[in-house]
């Protein structure tokens, strides 16, 4: 009953705030006070206030808060050691670099380009020897065929 009360003259409080603002002339803002103040009256006219009062001094609400926190900390407990139930740091580190080379192809970095576009190996690894300047990019053209560019 102290809540409604309270509730109520909050929101009364409110409303002639906005009253006064809209004198004022500032409408928007006397909008916007009116709806903020119309919330706690409605919070009482839809029975959430009693609600939240009931929870609030009911010994079976806080024996359920009570369950819902130990069901938390069994669901943290389980992870925590679901984590830690990989074995030592080397056996995890090589777990995962286990997963990692099976999710992968071998030829997976390779570009599709089609059957007739690979050459030899022979041929990727002895680029043309050319004199003078073509040497600088002979490093270049030998990644770029290795790339079947």
């Amino acid at each position: 009953m102290i809540a409604e009360t309270v509730c109520s003259a909050v929101s009364v409080a409110g409303l002639g705030i906005a009253a006064v603002t809209a004198y004022r002339k500032r409408f928007l803002a006397a909008a916007r006070l009116a709806a903020y103040s119309l919330v706690p009256l409605g919070l009482v006219m839809t029975g959430a206030v009693q609600w939240v009062v009931d929870t609030a001094f009911s010994p079976t609400a806080w024996a359920g808060f009570g369950v819902l926190g130990a069901a938390w900390l069994m669901f943290m407990g389980t992870r925590a050691v679901e984590r830690r139930s990989g074995g030592t740091r080397k056996e995890r580190r090589a777990a995962a670099r286990a997963e990692r080379r099976e999710a992968a192809a071998p030829d997976a970095s390779a570009p599709s380009l089609g059957p007739g576009t690979r050459t030899a190996p022979a041929a990727q690894q002895k680029p043309a020897a050319r004199s003078g300047g073509a040497d600088d990019f002979s490093d270049i053209e030998a990644i770029l065929k290795k790339h079947g560019i």
